[in-house]
């Protein structure tokens, strides 16, 4: 299709056509669209809203591949999270300045490949951080708002538990710049 008025229009009065339909008119447009049946427990308007969309589609030949690719990876992500109740990771880019305000006092902590910088030294772990400035022992990302308690994702790190307890620190005598433990 051109995308000419008269062919928006004639979409237009096909959706408006549907939208007027029975239930029972639309499972029968749905079976003969589909060549199956809808689902049990699609409401009215959704079997007409999925029509409306199926026919939209034809016309303007649906999604361009990159927003079909986004898609797909996100449904990739969600059936993860919904079969296996796993939560998606966020992950922080390099760059990124968190601000935490603690009994009046601001801390700043800055994500860096590898970590977080805060006051100068480097930890694995938002964790250790917030632990260090509350001196009890706190969720990190929950500490510095990333997070609430029904959301539990957090950014994976590759090191063991053990090691992320203690700050990294950075060996001047080295040139590659690189965190050392």
């Amino acid at each position: 299709m051109t995308g000419r008025s008269s062919d928006r229009e004639t979409i237009e009065t096909e959706i408006d056509r549907i939208r007027s339909l029975s239930l029972d008119d639309l499972r029968t447009l749905w079976r003969t669209t589909f060549r199956s049946s809808p689902p049990t427990g699609f409401t009215k308007d959704l079997v007409a809203r999925f029509i409306c969309w199926h026919i939209q589609e034809e016309a303007f030949r649906g999604l361009d591949p990159q927003a079909a690719k986004v898609l797909d990876e996100t449904a990739k992500v969600l059936d993860g999270f919904v079969r296996g109740k796993k939560v998606p990771h966020r992950r922080l880019k390099a760059g990124t300045v968190l601000v935490r305000e603690y009994q009046g006092e601001r801390h700043t902590v800055t994500v860096v490949p590898g970590g977080y910088v805060w006051r100068e030294s480097t930890y694995l772990s938002l964790s250790t951080i917030a632990r260090a400035i509350t001196g009890t022992a706190w969720n990190g990302p929950r500490f510095f708002g990333l997070r609430n308690r029904r959301d539990q994702s957090e950014v994976p790190t590759d090191r063991p538990v053990a090691d992320r307890d203690q700050p990294v620190r950075r060996n001047p005598s080295r040139s590659s710049g690189k965190a050392q433990p």
